[in-house]
């Protein structure tokens, strides 16, 4: 089994966040990142938004990804940061999350901190990406013929109505 397929949906963002490390931070620079996230009224997440310290103290805001009810979504980053890898998985992740273990609602909005990853961190990350990114493209091509007619539902004949 995948590791995608056990993951919270919080493993993910953290792994999202590690695996664009390098994208966001030059190497060498030591700091965290937080990754504050809100929960919408369907209990799903609907805000993350991607805090930098490189001073203790001292916070700036990398990102933000919103998602509507409708699920219409924006990804904006404050100057000079970028990332098309952050960009792409956020939007992955947040677009299925109930593929995924749901994050702990308490009410309030979450908060991970990521530190400087290891090596082996990043390797663990990347692997759990990648097994997500496999998880959605099979999920969406059995949808495509489910659409398309190639899969009956189970117990369903040839032929038979619903």
């Amino acid at each position: 089994m995948h590791e995608a397929h056990l993951a919270t949906l919080e493993r993910l963002l953290q792994c999202a966040v590690v695996v664009s490390w390098e994208d966001l931070l030059q190497p060498g620079i030591g700091g965290s990142i937080h990754v504050k996230y809100r929960f919408g009224a369907d209990g799903s997440i609907d805000t993350v938004a991607l805090w930098l310290s490189t001073v203790r103290g001292h916070w700036h805001l990398v990102c933000e990804y919103r998602m509507t009810s409708d699920q219409q979504c924006s990804m904006r980053f404050q100057k000079p940061y970028e990332s098309a890898k952050l960009t792409r998985d956020l939007h992955l992740i947040m677009c299925n999350q109930d593929a995924f273990q749901p994050a702990t609602n308490h009410g309030r909005d979450g908060l991970l901190q990521v530190g400087v990853p290891t090596q082996v961190e990043t390797d663990t990350a990347g692997a759990a990406i990648s097994a997500l990114h496999l998880q959605v493209e099979s999920m969406t091509a059995q949808a495509r013929r489910m659409i398309l007619g190639g899969t009956h539902l189970p117990g369903q004949q040839h032929g038979d109505q619903e």
